[in-house]
């Protein structure tokens, strides 16, 4: 799935539509938009050179690539500091996972107005309390008011620059095991706050629970999910469903993590024989890094240097 745009881009791809316009257009394509997860600037590229047209600046992940866990342990001027190496690494739009907020209203309007000015497409957040627990962890889920959570969703529309930069609300009802009714009142106060679209996060292993969900919301605005634990569920079932976006939230950070795990006990107990045929050449990483674009930059400045000596 690509974005349909007449207008001429820059050298790195870049179009003159904002990013939050860009998302925009991309979650009102007919069918799904695949969304990829990404935590550095690495990842990014990666999943701009497969394909994806846009991605997700994964909390958990940017949480792990820290070393920390996705508890609120990692404080969100880092998390933005890495959102920075992601946006600044693609072309794409940017969606990032903004957690509870990190506290209030006005805290929560403070990071989505620093995630806008680094250039990012949109911040998603999340109901419940702060500090929150990754929702894959426990039980002890705790859902915020309603309305102060509206209130916080309204308070960062209101700080935006861009009117197109999106806010998306991340209800976290199924998870708590508040239930579907629930999910459907929160999602729709959130809609009356300000939200842009509904975010519907459920640890269930099948669809059905997001099923039942979509069904009864109506398309009332945009809604994306995460299928990390029904990721069998086969795509023409996303789109049957009328789904705007399917974020694959963290395989590429689980990905690496056991890559590195086979890598560091292959050299450990074997030593590099067997494993540099199974790993990325440096020419790869070079390519994939544009190296061979630096190198034409400087023989281009060398030579406007010499004819202006």
């Amino acid at each position: 799935m690509t974005i349909t745009n007449s207008q001429s881009r820059d050298r790195l791809g870049r179009s003159p539509r904002s990013p939050g316009a860009l998302l925009r257009a991309l979650l009102a394509e007919p069918g799904p938009t695949l969304v990829m997860g990404a935590h550095d600037g690495l990842s990014a590229r990666i999943a701009a050179e497969a394909g994806f047209p846009a991605l997700w600046a994964s909390g958990l992940c940017m949480s792990t690539a820290l070393g920390v866990r996705d508890s609120d342990e990692a404080s969100w001027t880092e998390l933005l500091g890495m959102v920075a190496r992601v946006v600044e690494a693609s072309a794409l739009p940017v969606l990032v996972d903004g957690d509870t907020g990190y506290g209030n209203f006005n805290t929560a309007r403070r990071f989505v107005t620093r995630a806008e000015r680094i250039g990012a497409a949109g911040v998603c957040l999340e109901d419940k309390v702060f500090p929150k627990m990754n929702s894959f962890v426990g039980d002890g889920h705790v859902l915020a008011p309603v309305a102060e959570f509206g209130g916080k969703l309204a308070a960062c529309r209101d700080a935006l620059r861009d009117p197109d930069f999106m806010i998306v609300a991340r209800t976290e009802a199924l998870i708590a095991g508040a239930g579907l009714a629930e999910a459907l009142d929160r999602a729709e106060a959130y809609r009356l706050a300000g939200a842009d679209a509904v975010f519907i996060h459920s640890r269930k292993p099948t669809v059905t629970e997001i099923a039942e969900f979509a069904r009864a919301w109506e398309g009332r605005l945009p809604l994306l999910i995460a299928p990390t634990t029904y990721h069998a569920t086969p795509l023409e079932e996303f789109a049957r469903l009328g789904l705007s976006g399917v974020i694959w939230a963290n395989q590429s950070m689980r990905a690496a993590v056991t890559a590195m795990k086979r890598a560091c006990h292959s050299l450990w107990a074997e030593g590099p024989v067997s494993l540099e045929p199974t790993i990325a050449s440096l020419d790869e990483v070079f390519d994939l890094m544009r190296y061979q674009d630096l190198a034409d930059d400087e023989k281009r400045y060398e030579a406007r240097g010499q004819d202006g000596a």
